[in-house]
């Protein structure tokens, strides 16, 4: 499955609600109150003039309207810009929302840092399961058959002993937030075997969600893999058999944070 160029017209949010300026500033608090967005794009005579944002409202002496407050010299990016050269923009000029504008700068769409880690998400997942799908037919001398599909949570058989409490809270987050990436499934005769993905299953089971976003490896036959027969020493046949660990952290934040007291401990020495 080769990884395909993605550009900013891919993931950018088309409709955009912007406001003029002459709107004015406590209309643009009203609006932030009612939409939950902090920052607007300006346009005039259908072009992009600006950008107003909740920092200009609170930080800037106040003005009646947007065109007091407003900030003109912005960043923009072009729809047919990659996604990895504007990640790298956003990143070093340290924004979070970037207007997207044709070439009568007009304003066609916004891209954002959530978009740009779905981008991420959906380019990085399939590569992997490419390379397990892969693994899977070399190892069995078979043929499989790759499929993009929502299971169903109960029938997901897991093949994992233990989760953690705080990768669990971030995972329920990015359900939420729809940024979780999608299972690994391998569907061997009737069984649906997770393969990747605990913490975003037992996720949407606690969530009460009745699918789970999947890659699913159709063996197109029974086989018992070996991770199945595992599980089935270690007594684990649905969620409840998973063991939530709350009382440590993720090996690899634990790993991280002692990285940094030692490097802590090192400058007071």
């Amino acid at each position: 499955m080769a990884s395909k160029k993605s550009y900013v017209k891919d993931y950018m949010t088309e409709n955009v609600i912007s406001v003029s300026p002459e709107t004015k500033t406590d209309e643009i608090i009203n609006l932030m109150k009612e939409s939950h967005h902090n920052s607007y794009p300006v346009v005039k005579n259908n072009k992009l003039v600006g950008m107003v944002t909740a920092f200009d409202i609170v930080a800037k002496e106040h003005a009646e309207t947007v065109e007091g407050i407003m900030t003109s010299e912005l960043v923009v990016a072009n729809p047919d810009l990659s996604i990895n050269d504007a990640s790298r923009v956003m990143f070093r000029r340290g924004i979070s929302r970037m207007p997207v504008v044709d070439e009568d700068y007009k304003l066609v769409g916004i891209i954002t840092n959530t978009d740009m880690v779905r981008s991420h998400i959906e380019r990085s997942t399939p590569n992997k399961v490419e390379y397990f799908k892969n693994t899977l037919e070399q190892l069995y001398g078979i043929k499989t058959v790759l499929k993009h599909m929502r299971v169903e949570t109960d029938k997901l058989r897991p093949t994992q002993d233990r989760v953690y409490a705080d990768e669990l809270e971030g995972r329920t987050y990015e359900l939420e937030m729809g940024l979780a990436e999608p299972a690994i499934v391998v569907k061997s005769g009737d069984r649906w075997i997770l393969v990747d993905g605990h913490h975003r299953a037992v996720a949407s089971s606690q969530k009460g969600y009745k699918t789970v976003d999947s890659y699913v490896i159709d063996l197109c036959q029974d086989i018992k893999l070996g991770m199945e027969k595992t599980a089935d020493k270690a007594g684990i046949k649905c969620f409840d058999d998973i063991e939530i660990i709350d009382d440590d952290k993720h090996p690899l934040i634990a790993l991280t944070e002692s990285i940094q007291d030692q490097a802590s401990k090192g400058d007071d020495e």
